[in-house]
């Protein structure tokens, strides 16, 4: 099993939860994003670049991936492709993206979307906290010690 991060959007705290979990673990964590991002030093955390263009991380993590992976992301399509690939999905506020949940998700995000579409200001998420970094750090320890190693 390896961790793929959705770089680009990932909240600092979430990266530095992530760098413990792979030292902890000696899983294979690989951040990929279309600008360069800072990893400390590790056998067990690696960067890819990918060149800028919409959905270009996207693409080259579900392209990446093996049947169990898991991904960290918070965009739902992503999220959705990768559970019908065979992976795995936690957001940055440590919602766990499931075969029970990600079509409602989709359908929801896809609605939000059609709002705005039309001018309607549907607002954005809120700011991530620590409640919500706790969360992550929660449900990424309860997926490691489910599939992972610990």
């Amino acid at each position: 099993m390896q961790i793929w991060v959705d770089a680009d959007a990932c909240p600092k705290a979430v990266k530095d939860i992530l760098f413990r979990a792979a030292e902890r673990t000696t899983i294979i964590t690989t951040l990929v994003a279309n600008q360069f991002i800072q990893t400390p030093p590790s056998r067990y955390i690696k960067f890819m670049q990918v060149r800028s263009g919409y959905d270009e991380a996207d693409n080259e993590i579900v392209k990446s991936l093996s049947e169990g992976d898991l991904v960290i992301t918070g965009d739902i399509p992503l999220a959705h492709d990768v559970i019908g690939k065979g992976g795995h999905a936690i957001n940055p506020r440590g919602e766990r993206y499931t075969l029970d949940n990600i079509k409602e998700r989709l359908n929801m995000r896809d609605f939000m979307d059609t709002l705005r579409g039309s001018g309607i200001d549907t607002g954005g998420p809120s700011a991530l906290n620590s409640r919500d970094i706790q969360a992550f750090a929660n449900q990424l320890d309860k997926f490691l010690a489910q599939f992972g190693k610990n």
